[in-house]
């Protein structure tokens, strides 16, 4: 564990990410009501629910490109609502994978990868290289080193930028609908992707419609409505044992 860490006082035993009572408005429009949730080191939770209940902006909130009005969001014991934050520190921790790959076009796959931990880590190129080279194999794109954006499907797009985002060694990984965007056929190879990662303990929180996904991937599942979360549980009482009526009705037009 690094020292910055340790000066936290975050200890593996406590939550990874701790969400308390988290409120944010965009002017009068209140997204978050007071939404708490925690995730302990190396699960995988999967966050469900209809378009506008909040899913996205509560994980742009985890990784503070959103602020929150009131509650607490702590990453590894440091408060993403401090002030003081350095939010480059944060992301450094808290690695994030969008619906929309935002790749450079005209860097090829591997340069894309090693574009942060160059510029903004200062890590040796030559060790960058070895180590975006091996991510590229772990993401099932070997032979596309070289290959530009505009040579690449959508699925081999965003499975660039996971590999991108796994450059800088983060401890969490958001996934903001990152299948959407996809041909049906694609989304299969980043969900893999995606499952290779959470099977080997990273911690993982997503955002989802992907439900057969979410009942083999998740250790809890969280739906969400109108800012706050309805119901969660994990994925066997889930699907097959929801309460709320909320939850039964977005589950039985989904499944």
């Amino acid at each position: 564990m690094s020292d910055a860490k340790k000066t936290n006082g975050w200890t593996p035993r406590q939550p990874m990410v701790s969400i308390k009572d988290v409120h944010k408005s965009f002017g009068d429009l209140e997204v978050l009501k007071g939404v708490s949730l925690d995730v302990m080191k190396g699960e995988c939770i999967c966050i469900i629910g209809p378009s506008g209940s909040g899913k996205s902006t509560l994980i742009r909130c985890v990784n503070a490109l959103n602020d929150i009005q009131k509650g607490s969001i702590l990453v590894e014991g440091q408060e993403v609502n401090d002030p003081d934050l350095d939010k480059l520190e944060l992301r450094k921790k808290v690695g994030m994978v969008f619906q929309q790959y935002n790749l450079f076009p005209h860097k090829t796959a591997i340069e894309n990868i090693m574009m942060a931990p160059i510029t903004v880590l200062k890590q040796d190129k030559d060790e960058v290289a070895e180590h975006a080279a091996s991510l590229i194999r772990k993401v099932r794109l070997g032979g596309k080193e070289n290959s530009y954006p505009g040579e690449l499907s959508g699925g081999q797009q965003q499975r660039v930028a996971i590999a991108r985002s796994l450059a800088m060694n983060p401890d969490v990984m958001l996934f903001d609908e990152v299948t959407a965007a996809l041909d049906p056929e694609t989304v299969k190879e980043v969900l893999v992707t995606i499952q290779d990662l959470a099977e080997e303990g990273m911690t993982c929180i997503l955002v989802t419609h992907e439900m057969g996904f979410a009942n083999e991937v998740a250790n809890h599942i969280y739906f969400t409505d109108l800012g706050v979360i309805v119901e969660h549980g994990p994925p066997k009482t889930f699907f097959k044992k929801a309460k709320d009526p909320r939850t039964k009705e977005f589950l039985s037009q989904i499944l």
